[in-house]
This record gives C-alpha cells, structure tokens and sequence, in this order.
C-alpha cells in the first residue's frame, strides 16, 4: 500500500537526490585524481579495507622492508628527474629565433631560458670579475632578461677590450646566420685562448686566480664545443669530429669539472654516424656506455641502432616468428628494449608517428623532451639504415610477441628491469620545458582515468537523465519502463516455455512443489 501511494514526484525527487550525489562524488574523485593521479576510493580500499578483510599487514617487516625500497626508489626517481643541458642545443640567434620570425611561436619556455642563464652565470662568471671592467658588466649581462639588453651590454664590453664572453653572447643570441656566429665564436676563441694562457700562470698563487682559471677553461671548452657545432652545421664534419676528439681529450686531461654538463662525446656520436663511421661510433659507445655514468637516450638508442644495423636489411618478421629469432637479432631485438625501457617516448617521433618541434636548450633524461632532442638529430641516421626503422617498428608494435618482443620490458614500467624504475616526474618536468600551446606532451605511462570516476560519471549522467524524463513525460516513461522489463525478461521466458515443451507435464509439476 506504501509503494502505491507514492506520487512521481517522489520518484523524481529520488533520482535527482542519488544524482546530485553521484555528481559530488565524481567531482571530487576528478579532483583528486588530477592533484595526486589515483583514485581515493581506491587508495582507500587498498590502504584501509584490504587489511580489515585479511590483506597484508602495513606494521609487518616485510612491509616495512618494502616501504623502505619504495623509499629508495623514490629517491632516485627524484635524482633522475634531474634537468640536464641538451649538448645539442640550437643558437638561439640563427636558429629558435629564425623559427619565430617564420612562424610567429615561441620555441622556447621562461623556464628553459632561465634555466640557460642560471648556466651562463655557473660557465662564465667568477668572483674576480670586478677586476676587469668587461668582465664585470657580461656578469650583469648574464642576468639581465631583455635580449636587447643583453645584447646592447655585450657591444658595450667589447668597447672596453676584446671579452670572449662578449662575442659568446653575440654569437649565440645576435647572429642571425651559423657563418656568422662561426665568425664571431673564432674572435671569442683568439681572446679566450689568451685569457686562458695568462690565468694558467696565476692559477696557484692565490684562490681567486684559480676560480679565475676555471672560468677562463669553462669558456675555452664552451667556445671550441661550439665552433665544432659550427663546422658540424656547415658541412664540414670531418673538422668538426676532429675537433669534438680533441675536446674530449682535453676534458680528460683537465679532469674537466663540466663534462657531465656538456656531454660532448653524444655530439661526436652524432657526427660519426653522419660519417657512416660506425667502427668508432662502436668505441666511443664501449668508452661511455658505462655502468658508472649517467645514461642517455643518445647512448641506449645508438647501440641499439647498431645491432639492428647487423640484421635489419634482411629481416622479416614473418620468417622470425616461423623460424625464431638468431643471435643477432635477438641482440637487436634486446638492445631496443634496453632503449625503449630507458627513455619510451623516442619511438613515437622514429617512427613518425607523431610530429616533432625544435628540441628545447635543456632535457629531462628519459623523458618527453629527451625523445625530441635525440629524434630531431638522429631519425635521419636511423632512415639511412635499411631495415632499423622496420625492426623497431615491429618490436614497438609487439609484432614479434611469439619471439620474446617486450616481455623483457616490466610492465608497468615503474618497476624497473636494467635501468630504476620509471620516474614519475617526467610529465611536470616536461610540461615546463616544452612549448605546451603547440605540441601535446607525451606521457609514459599514460595515466587511464580509475574506475570508479567513469561509474560515477555515468551513474550520474543516468539517474540526472532519469529524473528529467520522469519528471517532463511520467505516464510515457513508465510505458517505457514496462516495455524494458518485458524486453529485460523475454529470455527468461523463452527458456521457461521451451523447458516446460521439452521435460514432461508430470515431471515439471515435481519440480514446481520440490
């Protein structure tokens, strides 16, 4: 009698009531997905109601052990997200400002560039520049954020003497065409190399000379990385492997303090393969891809270049998959997945399938902005190589699953196999160096929105649209319902009859009482 004494109001005020709540609860789960990327019911499932249903206990060893690691892990993830100078960077002069009078955009982030002046300062700035006039207004130059400004600065320098920092700033920001910048880089180089020969008789006579030592070796390296960059950029890449091999020794012979920062063997890996020189390529790689030092996605990426570069003309994944993979190609095959779980954002921009843009002046290693870096040099060494776009391909696409394609890699990525788990930084990181208005950051692993968000968006849409019908139509709404119960039901009276058809009157009648 209750049930039949209710009015469709009651019904619309019901479904509109479980609507509004359904709509707070997914908006606040969206909320707090975006801000900490899981969902709360979850975490609050897993974190409280697993231990109340006989989950593992938090307060065990085991679980302290492993908080522990993630502890770790976490660390190191944080370590890794760590924001390194690209080695290939373009001038910002001849180059990124090029493409903003073409195009009307911006390259570059505020953060990239205020990232390079804070390196500017560190290269070619030191605590004795008050004792030279010049050198102490390029020490306000470097810090001034109006390009003209900067520049008008550098001119002012070189009135008072010849300043090789002065000719860096021009060459790198003023200079419009890479001739032009080679031919100011070569006047810093000759007043460079005799601030150089002056501060190394001084270095051990007192603190300040040393400083003043190490700045003047910061700017010769600097000025010789990118005359090599220069002849790299003109054609004349012999010169400039020439070059890049001489830096590289003098690095090492200087113990030069800077080498991680300027990482000038991934410049000579990338003028080699334009030499098709891939015996040295193989020697730098076994110099530099070293257990102690920090990966790369130039490293990771070209030995594996390499090993498909033995097999690749003649692959075929059909015949791999009937046959099994040889040696080499499972060496291949290996060395792209070492690459793919160091930095997987690079195949995308291999492979073409998406578009690339110009690589920022500073990277995040194995992140979005590294991928752009490596495939805006490297794709055309990877085309020139029969057959190593089609093998990654194949292992990208997991064409090759009946031949260990990516079983290799952990799934998820975060847990790591040869290199630390995945960090989970990468996207921030990213989405500050990258030009955001125009290209879409690429996110490993792509963040899929929980379950509980989608069922409380639809529950949501549902009852809101329930409660609206009901409310405008109530009499054809409830046509509607009867019509969908009957359908709902019609199976079940199908089997019903068929059954009663099939078993005999006498039998059915039992198993009615029973």
């Amino acid at each position: 009698m209750f049930l039949n004494t209710l009015t469709p109001k009651f019904y619309v005020a019901l479904t509109g009531t479980s609507s509004l709540i359904s709509g707070l609860i997914l908006i606040f789960e969206w909320w707090y997905f975006r801000k900490y990327g899981t969902s709360f019911i979850e975490q609050v499932s897993v974190s409280h109601l697993r231990p109340l249903l006989g989950g593992v206990d938090s307060s065990s060893p085991s679980s302290s052990n492993a908080s522990n690691g993630e502890a770790d892990s976490s660390r190191q993830s944080v370590s890794e997200c760590k924001v390194w100078r690209n080695p290939l960077n373009l001038f910002r002069g001849a180059e990124y400002n090029r493409y903003t009078w073409v195009t009307g955009r911006e390259p570059l982030t505020y953060y990239d560039m205020n990232l390079s002046a804070q390196d500017h300062q560190t290269f070619f700035t030191c605590d004795s520049d008050h004792l030279r006039p010049a050198d102490a207004i390029m020490q306000k130059a470097w810090r001034e954020r109006n390009p003209q400004a900067r520049i008008s600065a550098a001119h002012e320098a070189l009135e008072l003497e010849d300043c090789a920092t002065a000719y860096i700033l021009l060459a790198e920001e003023e200079a419009t065409t890479i001739m032009e910048a080679e031919r100011l880089f070569k006047q810093a180089l000759k007043a460079g190399e005799g601030c150089y020969r002056r501060s190394q008789q001084l270095q051990h006579h007192s603190t300040q000379y040393e400083a003043q030592h190490r700045r003047d070796t910061n700017v010769l390296v600097y000025i010789k990385r990118r005359l090599a960059m220069c002849s790299r950029k003109l054609g004349r890449t012999r010169e400039a492997v020439k070059m890049m091999r001489d830096l590289c020794v003098f690095q090492l012979m200087k113990e030069f303090p800077l080498l991680s920062m300027f990482n000038i063997h991934e410049n000579l890996l990338e003028s080699l393969l334009e030499l098709q020189n891939y015996a040295d390529v193989q020697a730098v790689l076994a110099k530099y891809d070293d257990i102690s030092l920090p990966k790369s996605a130039t490293i990771c990426y070209t030995a594996a270049l390499l090993k498909a570069r033995a097999v690749s003309d003649k692959f075929s994944p059909e015949a791999a998959s009937r046959r099994g993979l040889s040696t080499a190609e499972m060496n291949a095959v290996e060395a792209i997945h070492r690459a793919v779980e160091f930095n997987p954002h690079v195949p995308k921009y291999l492979l073409e399938m998406k578009s690339l843009i110009l690589p920022p002046e500073h990277i995040l290693k194995r992140g979005d902005s590294e991928a752009i870096a490596y495939a805006f040099f490297h794709l055309q060494h990877w085309k020139r190589v029969e057959g190593a776009l089609n093998l990654l391909h194949c292992t990208w696409e997991g064409s090759l699953s009946m031949c260990l394609a990516f079983r290799m890699i952990p799934y998820p990525l975060e847990k790591g196999h040869l290199f630390y788990p995945y960090p989970i930084c990468t996207e921030t990181a990213d989405r500050e160096l990258l030009p955001t208005v125009f290209h879409e950051v690429s996110v490993y692993p792509k963040k899929e929105l929980p379950f509980f968000i989608l069922f409380t968006a639809g529950l949501c849409s549902f009852t809101a649209m329930l409660a609206l019908l009901t409310h405008q139509f109530p009499e054809l709404m409830g046509v509607f319902a009867k019509a969908f119960l009957s359908t709902l039901f019609a199976p079940l009276n199908f089997i019903m009859e068929k059954v009663e058809s099939i078993l005999p009157s006498s039998l059915w009648h039992q198993l009615t009482r029973i």
